[in-house]
């Protein structure tokens, strides 16, 4: 049944929620389209749609769908416009769970359409060994590639749940020690991802980039942050050094044009020759090799403080890269070399504060010239003139890693709390009721979809939101 709730928002109307298992109709707004992976785009700029049927003026009349999984996605969802299920055309949502079930969800009713459950699921259910992955479509629709916490990517039918033939792949030789939690991402037909290790940092593990032929389900190439002259899958305990880990919510950002991919590492050892702990790097666009880093001069004193620099991603603007941190500060870097010279420390063009002063764990948003990041402690838009980043506006309300689409910004902190970009009014919140850890919103067609759940509970069901325009 529908049941009026409350809204916590500004001058907003009523919020209706429901079970699962409700049948709503499709949206009176469908703008927008695909929402193929997390960030949007293989740059992970976080920024959708020029138009999703939403707008200020309708904003506030969203009416939220509580659609309950067996499952918790601690992670975000992705979205697909009429395709192809079970033999009819249906606008679907795809969410993979923290252990590893990925789940078909019709975006106009909110049932379940399929549902695949990796073998190894009964043996990990409840444990420690979770993963916070969004799932990636391939650009034919056909797929979608899902990874689990037995370590392995798979390659599931759209239209039925189903594993390809020749899948899955094993991207790691220890999935005891590591961890898929970086979402997927999908360029010039490789699959790709990359490893990190488990709350607790348990050695021995090591960060690294696996690309995958999206077509055979064959490994590329692999990019191995510590003993990085080792281009293969690493037995762990065959390198010297552990950890490194590559973690952040974006994991694997592709530059435009270049194809280049950036991700960021977190604690470990740093040589400038073969390890590459605490650095923003930049590899060949089918991960063989190693272009540019740019590591702080500091990088010693954050690996043993472990302030990991890879608690975010590279985010792209203009011709610029922002690289944040533990350490509570964004730097500015030049996107084409980093820091200069392979092997060099510092090099960053300009350093400023993140919100508040916070960890940063979230992936940024991109729009233009205005760079949106949100922490615990606050969200801050920042624009990107003359070659340096300046403060526009500040909000104490932090969340997740925001977005901008349709011209709106949304961030998610257990409400969803949508904003105008431009001076970062709130035009709207609503209270899930939920927890928030790292799932962030998608908007698109007159929906905006968000996860609830942490996947550190180690709980076994959850809930996706789905609010709409009716």
């Amino acid at each position: 049944m529908w049941r009026r709730l409350l809204p916590v928002a500004v001058g907003l109307s009523f919020v209706l929620a429901a079970c699962g298992s409700a049948s709503v109709g499709h949206s009176s707004a469908e703008v927008g389209g695909d929402w193929t992976r997390f960030g949007y785009d293989a740059a992970r700029h976080n920024a959708g749609p020029a138009k999703t049927g939403i707008t200020s003026a309708n904003v506030g009349k969203l009416r939220r769908q509580r659609v309950t999984l067996d499952g918790t996605v601690d992670a975000s969802p992705i979205y697909l416009r009429g395709v192809k299920i079970h033999g009819a055309s249906r606008d679907a949502f795809f969410v993979t769970t923290s252990y590893g079930r990925t789940i078909a969800v019709d975006a106009a009713s909110g049932s379940i359409l399929w549902r695949f459950t990796p073998s190894s699921y009964s043996s990990l259910a409840g444990t420690y060994r979770i993963t916070n992955s969004t799932p990636v479509a391939d650009s034919n629709r056909k797929f979608i590639y899902a990874a689990s916490p037995d370590g392995r990517v798979h390659k599931l039918s759209v239209a039925s749940g189903a594993e390809a033939r020749g899948w899955p792949v094993r991207v790691t030789l220890l999935p005891q020690r590591e961890k898929l939690g970086t979402s997927l991402n999908y360029a010039r037909g490789l699959v790709l991802i990359g490893t990190g290790g488990y709350v607790g940092d348990q050695p021995p593990y090591q960060g690294h980039v696996v690309a995958i032929n999206a077509s055979t389900g064959r490994i590329a190439h692999v990019w191995n942050s510590l003993c990085s002259n080792v281009h293969r899958l690493l037995n762990p305990s065959g390198c010297a050094h552990s950890d490194s880990a590559i973690w952040a919510r974006s994991g694997v950002v592709v530059v435009p044009g270049s194809g280049h991919l950036l991700v960021a590492t977190g604690n470990g050892a740093f040589d400038g020759k073969r390890n590459w702990g605490d650095s923003a790097l930049m590899l060949t666009s089918n991960a063989s090799g190693l272009l540019h880093n740019w590591t702080p001069r500091n990088q010693a004193s954050l690996e043993s403080g472990d302030v990991d620099l890879g608690s975010t991603a590279p985010a792209l603007i203009g011709g610029y890269a922002v690289q944040g941190g533990k350490d509570g500060k964004l730097r500015l870097l030049n996107l084409s070399h980093l820091g200069g010279r392979l092997g060099a420390t510092g090099g960053e063009l300009q350093t400023v504060t993140a919100p508040g002063g916070a960890e940063v764990f979230t992936a940024p948003a991109v729009s233009g010239k205005r760079l949106f990041v949100a922490t615990d402690s606050g969200l801050d838009c920042y624009i990107l003139s003359g070659g340096r980043l300046h403060l526009s506006w500040h909000r104490s309300r932090g969340g997740t890693s925001p977005v901008v689409a349709g011209g709106l910004l949304y961030a998610y902190n257990g409400s969803l709390n949508v904003y105008a970009p431009s001076t970062g009014k709130l035009l709207a919140s609503f209270n899930t009721g939920g927890s928030a850890h790292w799932s962030s919103p998608i908007v698109t067609d007159g929906r905006v979809a968000v996860p609830e759940g942490n996947a550190n509970d180690h709980r076994t069901t959850g809930v996706l939101d789905i609010f709409r325009l009716p």
